[in-house]
C-alpha cells in the first residue's frame, strides 16, 4: 500500500485535526454527513475553533465532501465518529454502525479500517466488522483488515494538540499492527506506542477517562463532606498539592463526550461478562448528582438571605462542558438548569463560548447574547472561560440584585468574594 489514499470518516473535533495533519503529506479526503460541516471547511471556515482557517490552508491534499462516491477510491478508512449513551446509559453504537455500512459498501481488497471512536473492548471485532465483511462481501484479515487507534483529543486544549500526544495504535494482524503504526508515525511527534491486540488498544482508551472519571468523583464527595465542615475545599487541596505525588483534581460539574460517557462503555462490558463493577458505578452516580447538589446549595443561600425562590431570577454563566472551548456535548451545566426550572425559576444562560443554533436544537436553551444589571436574585459562574476569569466579584455583583447570591462552581474568584462555591 504505497500509495496511501486516505479517507476520514467523521469531522469533528476528532476527524478534522487528523484529516489536516495527514492531509500535508497524504492525499485525504475529509468525509461528513453535514453538507453545511463540509461547505464551511471548504471555505476554510472551521466552527468549533479547533483548526484555524491558516491550518486548515497548509493542509494542500486535504478536500472535503459529504459524497460518498468521492472517497470510494480511498485504500485507507478512519473511522471518528462519536460513540454516546442513551437514555439508559447505556452504549449507542448506532452511529459507528452506520459508519461502518457506509464503509463496508466501499471497501476493495487490502484496504485497511482503522477506528478512532471510544469503544468497549471487543467492540471493533465484534460489532463493527461483521458489518464491514456483510456490506463488502470480502473477508475479515483476509481481504481487508482493520486497526485502532484512539483518539486523545482534548477539545479547546491549544497546548496538547493531535501532534503532541503520543498515540496508541494496533492492527488485526502483525502486518497490520505495522502499517498501522508507521502511518501515524508520520505525523505524531512524540511518538506512538503499539499495543499488542486491538482489544488492549480498545481497553487502554476507556480506562483513561475512566480513571479520570473516578479521581474527580473522589474530590466531588470531599468537596461535599468539606461543605459540612466548613472547610473550603480550594483551600485543603492547594495545601494537599504542596506533597510531590499528590495528584491534582478539582470538585466540578463533570461533562463532555469523554469522561462522564466512557465509563459506562466499560461498565456495559463488565456487566455482559458477569462482573459488576462497584468503584466506577458509584463515581458515575455521585458525578452525575452534582448539579442537583449545586443548585440545592444555591437554593439554601437565598433562603437564608430571605429570597423568595419561585419565580426568581437566576442566571449561569457558562454553558458549554468546559472553558474555552464551543463544545456542548454531555454538558452538565444542563443538570443545574433543570434543577432550577423544577423551582420554578426563571433561568437565563449567558456564554460566549457557545454556536447558539446547537444549544437551541440540542437542548431547546436560548443564550441570551447581553449579560443584564441588576436584575438576578442568583449569579452561578459554571464554566471558567476566560471572559469569566477578566471579570472581578464586583462585575457579577452588578449583575444581581441589591439582594442576591453569587456562587461560584469554578473557584473563579477568591472564597471571601463569593457567597459558596464547591
Amino acid at each position: 500500500m504505497n500509495n496511501k489514499k486516505i479517507a476520514i470518516i467523521g469531522l469533528g473535533y476528532v476527524g478534522l485535526p487528523l484529516a489536516v495533519e495527514f492531509g500535508k503529506i497524504f492525499d485525504t479526503i475529509g468525509f461528513d454527513i453535514d453538507p453545511e460541516r463540509i461547505q464551511a471547511l471548504k471555505s476554510c471556515n472551521d466552527f468549533t475553533l479547533e483548526i484555524d482557517s491558516k491550518d486548515l490552508q497548509k493542509a494542500s491534499r486535504l478536500s472535503f465532501t459529504d459524497n460518498e462516491a468521492n472517497i470510494s477510491e480511498c485504500n485507507i478508512y478512519i473511522v471518528t465518529v462519536p460513540t454516546p449513551i442513551d437514555i439508559n446509559k447505556r452504549p449507542n453504537l448506532l452511529p459507528l454502525m452506520k459508519a461502518s455500512a457506509t464503509v463496508g459498501k466501499l471497501l476493495n481488497k487490502d484496504d485497511i479500517v482503522i477506528y478512532e471512536s471510544t469503544v468497549y473492548p471487543g467492540a471493533t471485532e465484534e460489532v463493527c466488522v461483521p458489518i464491514l465483511e456483510q456490506q463488502s462481501g470480502l473477508k475479515y484479515n483476509k481481504e481487508f483488515y482493520c486497526g485502532y487507534s484512539p483518539e486523545r483529543i482534548n477539545p479547546g486544549d491549544k497546548k496538547n494538540r493531535l501532534t503532541d500526544i503520543k498515540k496508541i495504535t494496533s492492527g488485526s494482524t502483525l502486518d497490520t499492527a505495522e502499517k498501522v503504526d508507521y502511518l501515524y508515525s508520520s505525523i505524531i511527534e512524540v511518538g506512538t506506542h503499539k499495543a499488542s491486540s486491538i482489544r488492549v488498544a480498545e481497553a487502554a482508551k476507556v480506562i483513561e477517562n475512566t480513571q479520570r472519571d473516578v479521581n474527580i468523583a473522589l474530590v466531588n464527595e470531599l468537596a461535599l463532606i468539606f461543605n459540612k465542615l466548613n472547610i473550603d475545599t480550594e483551600e485543603v487541596l492547594k495545601a494537599a498539592e504542596t506533597k510531590w505525588n499528590f495528584h491534582s483534581f478539582r470538585p466540578g460539574l463533570v461533562g463532555g463526550h469523554c469522561i462522564g460517557v466512557d465509563p459506562y462503555y466499560l461498565t456495559y462490558k463488565a456487566i455482559e461478562v458477569g462482573y459488576h463493577p462497584e468503584v466506577i458505578l458509584a463515581g458515575r452516580r455521585l458525578n452525575d448528582n452534582m448539579g442537583i447538589y449545586i443548585a440545592d446549595q444555591v437554593i439554601k443561600l437565598m433562603t437564608k438571605k430571605q429570597i423568595h425562590v419561585v419565580d426568581s431570577n437566576i442566571l449561569i454563566m457558562g454553558f458549554t462542558f468546559k472553558e474555552n472551548c464551543t463544545d456542548l456535548r454531555n454538558t452538565r451545566v444542563i443538570d443545574l438548569i433543570e434543577e432550577f426550572k423544577s423551582f420554578n425559576c426563571n433561568v437565563d444562560i449567558y456564554d460566549p463560548w457557545v454556536i447558539k443554533e446547537d444549544a437551541e436544537k440540542n437542548f431547546n436553551i436560548d443564550i441570551i447574547d447581553e449579560l443584564r444589571s441588576g436584575h438576578y436574585d442568583a449569579i452561578i459562574i459554571a464554566v471558567a472561560h476566560n471572559e469569566f476569569l477578566e471579570m472581578t466579584a464586583k462585575m457579577f455583583r452588578d449583575l444581581g440584585k441589591d439582594q442576591h447570591v453569587l456562587y461560584d462552581v469554578k473557584c473563579v474568584l477568591n472564597e471571601s468574594e463569593a457567597d459558596g462555591r464547591l
